[in-house]
């Protein structure tokens, strides 16, 4: 046998990992709980994951009970979004683990694009820090209550946000590249 047949041999004689289509039990349990204490505006199984959508007004209450009471104690993410359609809006996602149990929740709440401001979530977890200055650098989200919201990784003099979709993907002064090459 050739080295080749040993391995194939010795990967097919292990079992597949297991699909995680459906959430755990446990965090359908949590987003439950979730439901009849807050108004969730949606919520979806995405990918073995519980995707919930609340209100700018319940999002700091709802994740501060998720970390307290139900124990999501590790922000995996947070990042922004610039969803066009059906309407322009801009959303916070964040990503929360509850590791004992396996459990992932995402938790997003849509922003109006001429006002884009949200409670921070430094307070909860340190994580936040870091992601929050990030997505305001990007998107131009405020981050109330942030310890110190300036940009990180663009220029300070920049004055655009270069994630929103309205922001050009070219150089508008270069006559190498125009964007009807890129579909647009």
């Amino acid at each position: 046998m050739n080295m080749w047949g040993y391995y194939n041999n010795m990967v097919s004689s292990k079992p597949a990992p297991p699909v995680m289509n459906q959430p755990t039990p446990f965090s359908t349990q949590v987003v439950s709980h979730l439901a009849s204490h807050y108004s969730l505006l949606n919520q979806e199984n995405q990918y073995g994951s519980w995707a919930i959508q609340v209100s700018p007004s319940d999002y700091f209450s709802v994740v501060s009970d998720l970390k307290s009471r139900h124990q999501f104690t590790m922000l995996t993410d947070l990042c922004g979004v610039h969803y066009v359609e059906p309407e322009p809006v801009l959303a916070v996602v964040a990503h929360l683990h509850h590791l004992p149990e396996r459990s992932r929740l995402f938790v997003s709440v849509h922003l109006p694009i001429d006002n884009p401001s949200i409670d921070s979530l430094v307070s909860l977890y340190d994580a936040a820090n870091w992601m929050e200055r990030e997505t305001y650098d990007f998107f131009g989200i405020i981050f109330k209550g942030h310890p110190h919201l300036v940009r990180i990784l663009n220029e300070d003099s920049m004055t655009v946000f270069p994630l929103r979709k309205g922001f050009p993907l070219e150089d508008s002064t270069r006559d190498d590249k125009d964007d009807r090459m890129f579909g647009r």
